[in-house]
């Protein structure tokens, strides 16, 4: 298996050892089994030849999660084109601006299954076709300079645009070997085989829901359930109703939790085997509360697109209190660079191994800024690792907030408001002040289990934080701006929240 050197490879593998079983299944009720989704895969890769697409093309697919899908993105694979798939949430200039960096030579709407990406699809003038066993919309092809075709397993499979801090999407170069690295480790450490069922609501534009849900699932001729957006209550449907593998972010955990209460259930009752949680830091006692709910351990991991997903993952037993992102992947490796901390052991992140992207597309620039000689990226993130050699992320480089000379890290500091019984999920960040000192404003979205009030939240983070780790104003807002993974967007929220920040006490204080 070792000299597989394409992403489809994996997928051929598990077709060919199972042809009946199902493969994915939608939310149209559409299933394929491994066979078909095969025989799928080899029309729809004549169907892209007969539209110009050519080996080192660009394909841009605009979309959400269905079963055309994965069936592009392998057709992709073995025709030795670069898919860039991305979110048909997005908006308008921000698909304009991916579409202008890229160049595609095919741009693909998903407009049977998305209505946003049938929007964008008439915005563009694009014209309909029957491809990839849906009824699609198409804009090219157009005249492009291809990629050049490399033998290897260096090719670029993918390139995915990341929502960054700054707004400015970059285009991270995952290649071939990223890709099967991670879909295989991640496949291997949860133990996925083929009775599994694996619920994908995670989108497979980003790289968790592409490589440790897509990658892995298919390659383990495991049933993937494809679903375009996160509901509370369909996935609770689903965990009840033969769901064994659950991979998801913190916030959908506790929208989960939160739903089964409205429903008197303490605890699931279903086939679950294992979930796992990223995107976030888990706090002890949330982790406690969850793996009391879900009836066994939740693991936790690290990563980022500029690494394929995972860094690191956890492997603990049920009722095991780490609340670290676990222990590196085997092949890869981490190292502390303590001279961009401001505390003995803690420092950025660095990493290198099979997992690290290429390189960012076009942007030779951004991509030395992150990846050294040597092959060393750094993450952006700041961590320690301890005895055990488990990696702790305690912020970002850029999010570290410094108030009053101290260190304050937002995710300590959420970590205390989310323990309120309230609180679905909180958000904190730091706000520059007349001096150098900085504001901390954390963003608190409720569950709607109880009522609460901003002082209460005040006093509920008193108990739990040093003076100068509590927030200067608590904000309770409605939801938290988020990419479609459900990962906050912190860059977003001055904006978002604008109106309740603009308060007569915020103008008294210089806000």
């Amino acid at each position: 298996m070792t000299d597989d050197v394409r992403i489809h490879q994996l997928f051929d593998r598990a077709a060919k050892a199972h042809p009946d079983r199902p493969a994915v299944t939608d939310w149209t009720g559409r299933t394929l089994s491994y066979g078909a989704l095969d025989q799928l895969i080899v029309r729809t890769i004549a169907e892209l030849a007969a539209m110009g697409l050519r080996p080192g093309d660009r394909l841009l697919i605009v979309s959400e999660n269905a079963a055309s899908l994965p069936a592009l993105l392998l057709s992709a694979s073995r025709m030795d084109a670069v898919a860039v798939p991305v979110n048909a949430r997005m908006t308008a200039p921000e698909l304009a601006k991916i579409a202008d960096h890229t160049e595609p030579r095919l741009t693909l709407f998903l407009s049977d299954v998305s209505d946003p990406a049938r929007d964008h699809a008439m915005a563009a003038g694009a014209r309909p076709v029957e491809l990839a066993g849906g009824a699609l919309h198409v804009a090219g092809p157009f005249e492009v300079d291809p990629e050049a075709v490399e033998p290897d397993a260096r090719m670029t499979a993918v390139i995915l645009y990341t929502t960054g801090t700054t707004g400015m999407p970059k285009g991270v170069m995952l290649t071939h070997g990223n890709l099967i690295f991670g879909g295989r480790s991640s496949a291997r450490l949860r133990g996925i085989v083929p009775t599994d069922r694996i619920y994908g609501v995670l989108p497979m534009t980003h790289v968790f829901g592409l490589t440790s849900m897509a990658c892995a699932g298919l390659s383990s001729g495991a049933h993937l359930t494809l679903v375009p957006r996160f509901n509370a209550g369909a996935v609770l449907d689903a965990l009840l109703d033969g769901v064994t593998v659950l991979p998801a972010v913190p916030q959908m955990h506790a929208a989960i939790m939160a739903e089964a209460r409205l429903r008197g259930l303490e605890r699931l009752d279903g086939p679950l085997r294992y979930v796992s949680s990223g995107a976030a830091p888990l706090d002890p006692d949330w982790k406690r509360r969850a793996e009391d709910f879900y009836g066994i351990a939740l693991q936790n991991g690290y990563g980022m697109t500029e690494t394929t997903a995972g860094v690191t993952i956890t492997v603990n037993e049920k009722g095991d209190p780490d609340p670290s992102a676990g222990i590196p992947l085997p092949g890869a490796q981490i190292a502390i660079d303590e001279s961009v901390g401001r505390e003995p052991g803690t420092g950025e992140v660095l990493t290198r191994g099979p997992h690290v992207m290429r390189g960012y597309f076009r942007n030779g620039q951004a991509t030395a800024q992150v990846l050294s000689a040597d092959g060393w990226m750094r993450t952006g993130d700041l961590g320690r690792m301890d005895p055990q050699g488990r990696l702790h992320i305690v912020g970002r480089c850029k999010e570290l907030i410094i108030r009053g000379g101290f260190n304050v890290y937002p995710p300590e500091v959420e970590a205390a408001l989310n323990d309120h019984p309230a609180v679905l999920q909180a958000a904190v960040i730091g706000r520059r002040r007349d001096g150098g000192d900085e504001d901390i404003l954390a963003f608190c979205q409720l569950s709607g289990a109880s009522p609460v009030t901003e002082a209460q939240l005040a006093e509920h983070a008193a108990a739990r934080l040093s003076p100068y780790k509590r927030p200067s104003r608590i904000l309770i807002c409605g939801p938290l701006p988020a990419a479609a993974t459900g990962k906050i967007l912190k860059h977003r929220l001055i904006e978002h929240f604008a109106d309740l920040l603009a308060t007569p006490e915020d103008a008294a204080t210089g806000g």
